[in-house]
């Protein structure tokens, strides 16, 4: 499996600052999600998705990331 970064109006793939790219294999991949999390928190990406790529396209899983997602270090939220 694959930990990329995806922008979802294009659907294109993060490969470098500064630059996207279609081909998965070509795409920047992340040791763990939330890698790819403090990632586009450090450099400000925003507009991103997390794609955990598999050999099978089909298993694919895709995390939407909007202003409610959980950054790196946020703790849950208790209810008394």
């Amino acid at each position: 499996m694959r930990i990329l970064l995806q922008q979802q109006d294009t659907g294109l793939y993060f490969e470098d600052v500064g630059r996207l790219t279609g081909d998965t294999s070509l795409a920047m991949d992340f040791v763990s999600s939330a890698a790819a999390l403090e990632f586009c928190a450090k450099n400000k990406l925003t507009g991103m998705q997390i794609v955990l790529k598999f050999d099978e396209e089909k298993c694919d899983i895709v995390l939407p990331l909007g202003a409610s997602a959980p950054r790196p270090g946020d703790r849950p939220s208790q209810t008394v």
